[in-house]
């Protein structure tokens, strides 16, 4: 399965927001899935794709993707 995650780079974001949020997620989504790819990049505006899983598995890609940007306090300071 492969994730991808366009933020509009528009966006004030701390530096290194990309990559941290990169490994954050990666990290979360080991518990759930075996076989996965993330990429984060900055971007014309925000997406999110989750390729070669079924549709379940993207909920549960969104849900773990919102759970981790709200609480980006936590990890990435």
């Amino acid at each position: 399965m492969r994730v991808d995650i366009l933020i509009n780079k528009n966006k004030e974001l701390p530096d290194g927001a990309a990559a941290a949020l990169e490994r954050e997620l990666s990290g979360r989504l080991l518990k759930q899935f075996s076989d996965f790819r993330v990429f984060v990049r900055l971007g014309s505006q925000d997406s999110l794709s989750v390729l070669g899983g079924d549709k379940d598995a993207k909920k549960r890609v969104e849900t773990i993707l919102q759970e981790t940007w709200e609480s980006a306090d936590d990890w990435f300071y």
